[in-house]
């Protein structure tokens, strides 16, 4: 009997497809839900200005003298406007401001976050900030809106881990969600590190040049309210650890102050 040699043609396996949108999908909720709540723009301009007098941060509500105005809402916006002001904002370019600094930051903290986390997360740093635009700004009638306080609060969070040897920001770095996960640094050590007290100086510099110059964003006469950014970011930066469902490592392990050095994690 003749034998006979097959061949057999081995397909490789299938390559995975990079999805369209890698964003998480905590952070993907939280960008549609600020799309659709902008929405609003679309109703009458009564309509729009009772949802800002409601849902937007008004210090003057708060107000104890004689002289205080009823606004809309009640008692009840005293309490859920210290979170709903950072839902709305005033036109698509403050919209695109915040979500373009969430894309690197936002991104890296929902996916080591998780969605429970992340939202809870995003509302305290609101809140802060609107602490901090109350005590700033103790009778101001004009309503503050915006995410830029949850914006700078996860900025700040993110960088307890950004400079670590694999995460985004570092030299070296894996993927996306590897990079989310590797060991924080300690409060104490993120402010002795080089890299993330430059971050700090550059932050800090740009918000108090925002301020002491009252320049102008979006609608005529919108200033940026950076005692909330600040209050925003302080919240994150300290808060952080409450956070924070990775395991701490050794105290080199996530060191950050060179450019990855051989033997650290």
């Amino acid at each position: 009997m003749e034998s006979q040699s097959y061949s057999y043609r081995v397909e490789p396996p299938d390559t995975p497809r990079e999805p369209i949108l890698t964003l998480p999908g905590a952070l993907t909720a939280y960008i549609a839900l600020i799309a659709v709540i902008h929405l609003r723009v679309l109703l009458p301009v009564e309509v729009e200005n009772w949802t800002i007098d409601v849902f937007g941060f008004i210090p003057k509500r708060y107000d104890s003298t004689l002289l205080k105005i009823a606004f809309p809402g009640g008692t009840g916006a005293k309490v859920w406007t210290f979170v709903t002001y950072s839902l709305l904002h005033a036109n698509l370019s403050h919209i695109g401001f915040n979500v373009l600094w969430l894309l690197p930051f936002g991104s890296a903290l929902a996916r080591r976050f998780g969605p429970i986390r992340f939202f809870l997360f995003m509302a305290v740093t609101a809140a802060a900030g609107a602490l901090a635009h109350l005590v700033t700004h103790e009778h101001a009638i004009a309503p503050m809106i915006g995410a830029s306080a949850s914006v700078s609060g996860a900025m700040a969070a993110a960088i307890r881990f950004a400079f670590v040897r694999g995460s985004f920001l570092s030299f070296r770095r894996g993927d996306a969600d590897a990079a989310a996960k590797v060991p924080a640094l300690s409060l104490g050590r993120a402010l002795r590190n080089t890299r993330v007290l430059g971050f700090l100086a550059v932050w800090f510099g740009v918000n108090i040049i925002f301020g002491l110059g009252s320049i102008s964003i979006g609608a005529e006469g919108a200033t940026v309210a950076w005692q909330a950014h600040i209050g925003g970011f302080l919240a994150g930066l300290m808060l952080f650890s409450l956070f924070d469902p990775v395991r701490r490592g050794i105290p080199h392990a996530a060191d950050a102050s060179s450019p990855d050095e051989p033997g650290r994690v």
